[in-house]
C-alpha cells in the first residue's frame, strides 16, 4: 500500500450540493471542506516526520490490534498530538474513543472472523487522527491512516460516530493488500461495494445481529436531525438513503439495468456500488443467520483467493463468486446465483461497459476565448457533485487565459490517462467540445494551481 492513496469518506457529490444549495455559513464550510480535500496533501508534507503503519509486529508480540489515536486540534496537520495509544484507558473525548473502540471491531471481525491479522495479514499498525480541520465534513484513508472530521454540526455529526463507515474505510486497506481493484468504472464500484459489505459486517459483528435484524445502512447517525434522510447508503435499498433539499436525493442504484454511465465520480464507483451491495445483502438474507458466517465467507475466500483482475467487472465477480458458494454446498450456490439475478448481473464473459472512459484528443494549436467549457467535480463517499458551464472570456483574471493554456497542451490529459488509484477520491472533468476535450482527474493528482483554477471556475 502506498501512502499516497486517498480514500474520502464523503463522495464529493453530497459536499457540492451543500456548497451550491446551502444558505450562509453551511455552504462556506462545505466550500473549505472540498477545499481541505485538494490542500491536505500539502499540509501532511508540511507536517515533518510521522507515525507510519508500515512497522510489522515482532514474532514474540501478542495478538492483538495496535492502534494509536492522535489530535490535530482542528488543524490540517497530520499526525497530530498522539492523545491515545494500544492498551491505554478511554480519555473522555468521543472521538478519540469512538475512533480507538471502532479500530478494535474492525481488526477483531477480520481476525475472529476471518483469521486475518489486520489489514494486510501481517499485523499492519491502526493509526489514526481525529478533531481534523475546522468543521470539516469528511473522514479519509490516506493508505497510512484514518482522518477524521468533526462535521458541521447543522447537517452532519462527528465522523467517528458511524461504526460501519470506519470498517469502511478500514477495508480499503484490505482491497488494497489483496485484489488492488481499480478504482474506476465497475472495478471501482466492486472496489466500493466490498468496502460496505465488510463496513456493514463490522457493525453487526459488536451488535451480534443477524442479516434479518441489520437495518443494512451506511453512515446511519452521520447525518443531524435537520437531514431528512436515514443515513449515506442503503445497501437492501440503494437509492432510498435521503432525500433532502440541501443534500440531493440518494443516487444510487440497485439494479444493472439501470447502471449509470458517467465520467464523473470515476465512472459513477458510488452509484453502481449499489448494485453488488444489494447482491450481497440478498446473498445474506436468503442464507440467514450472522453474515459474516455465511455470505461474507464467500466474499472474502473471492477477495483474497487472487483469481480477481484489477480490472474486474461485475459478470467477473458474480462469476467467481458463485464458483466459490458452489465448492461449499447447493444452498449457499443457489443464494449466491440467486441475488446476482435479482440485481440484473449474468454470470459471462460479457465485456464491461467502459464508464469513465476518456478519449485521447489532439491538443489544439490555438482556443478562441470565446471557447465554452464544463468543469464538474464528483465522486468521494457520498458521491455529490457539482458542475458549471462558462465561456473563457468571462472568467476573472488571468484564468481564461490559463484555460486557454491548459486546453491547447496535452498536461491534462497525460494526467487523466495515468491509471486510477485509491478510493472515495474526489474528481475533476473538463469538457469543451470545440477542443476535443472530455477528461476526468483525480483531485489528488491535479498540481496545486490547476486545483485552484478548478475551484475557482466551479465556484464562479
Amino acid at each position: 500500500m502506498t501512502a499516497n492513496r486517498v480514500h474520502t469518506l464523503l463522495p464529493p457529490y453530497l459536499l457540492e450540493n451543500l456548497a451550491q444549495r446551502a444558505d450562509g455559513p453551511t455552504a462556506e464550510r462545505a466550500r473549505a471542506t472540498l477545499a481541505i480535500d485538494a490542500g491536505f496533501r500539502g499540509a501532511r508534507a508540511r507536517a515533518g516526520a510521522r507515525p507510519t503503519a508500515t512497522t510489522r509486529r515482532s514474532a514474540t508480540t501478542p495478538k492483538g490490534p495496535e492502534r494509536t489515536i492522535s489530535d490535530a486540534q482542528n488543524t490540517e496537520t497530520l499526525p497530530g498530538e498522539t492523545v491515545r495509544t494500544e492498551g491505554a484507558p478511554a480519555t473522555g473525548d468521543a472521538a478519540v474513543d469512538e475512533a480507538y473502540d471502532g479500530f478494535g471491531v474492525t481488526w477483531r471481525l477480520y481476525a475472529e472472523a476471518y483469521a486475518r491479522d489486520s489489514l494486510d495479514g501481517s499485523g499492519l499498525p491502526l493509526l489514526g487522527t481525529v478533531h481534523y480541520g475546522q468543521d470539516y465534513d469528511n473522514a479519509f484513508w490516506d493508505g497510512t491512516q484514518m482522518v477524521f472530521g468533526d462535521g458541521d454540526g447543522e447537517l452532519f455529526n462527528r465522523f467517528t460516530v458511524s461504526l460501519d463507515v470506519i470498517g469502511h474505510e478500514l477495508t480499503h486497506g484490505v482491497i488494497e493488500h489483496t485484489a488492488n481493484l481499480t478504482y474506476q468504472g465497475q472495478s471501482g464500484a466492486l472496489n466500493e461495494s466490498i468496502a460496505d459489505v465488510f463496513g456493514i459486517q463490522v457493525k453487526q459483528f459488536l451488535a451480534g445481529q443477524t442479516a434479518e435484524q441489520s437495518d443494512w445502512l451506511i453512515g446511519a447517525g452521520l447525518f443531524t436531525a435537520k437531514v431528512k434522510g436515514r443515513a449515506l447508503r442503503s445497501m437492501r435499498e440503494p437509492g432510498t438513503a435521503y432525500d433532502d433539499p440541501t443534500l440531493g436525493k440518494d443516487p444510487q442504484v440497485g439494479d444493472f439495468a439501470d447502471y449509470v454511465e458517467t465520467t464523473e465520480d470515476n465512472g459513477g464507483v458510488h452509484i453502481n456500488s449499489g448494485i453488488p451491495n444489494r447482491a450481497f445483502c440478498l446473498t445474506a438474507l436468503a442464507l440467514g443467520g450472522r453474515s459474516w458466517e455465511a455470505a461474507g465467507q464467500v466474499w472474502y475466500a473471492v477477495l483474497t483467493g487472487g483469481k480477481v483482475p484489477t480490472d474486474c467487472d461485475f459478470a467477473t465477480f458474480a462469476a467467481l463468486t458463485i464458483a466459490e458458494a458452489e465448492a461449499r454446498d447447493v444452498r449457499t450456490a443457489a443464494a449466491v446465483s440467486d441475488a446476482w439475478q435479482q440485481v440484473g448481473v449474468t454470470p459471462a464473459a460479457t465485456p464491461a461497459p467502459a464508464p469513465g472512459t476518456p478519449k485521447r484528443p489532439t491538443p489544439s494549436p490555438t482556443v478562441d476565448p470565446r471557447t465554452r467549457i464544463e468543469v464538474s467535480r464528483s465522486g468521494g463517499i457520498t458521491g455529490r457533485q457539482q458542475r458549471r458551464e462558462v465561456r473563457l472570456d468571462d472568467l476573472p483574471g488571468s484564468d481564461g487565459e490559463r484555460w486557454q493554456q491548459l486546453l491547447a497542451g496535452d498536461q491534462l490529459q497525460q494526467l487523466a490517462d495515468r491509471p486510477a488509484t485509491g478510493a472515495d477520491r474526489f474528481v475533476y472533468g473538463l469538457r469543451c467540445p470545440d477542443a476535443d476535450v472530455d477528461l476526468s482527474i483525480p483531485e489528488p493528482d491535479l498540481p496545486d494551481q490547476v486545483q485552484q483554477l478548478f475551484r475557482r471556475t466551479l465556484e464562479g
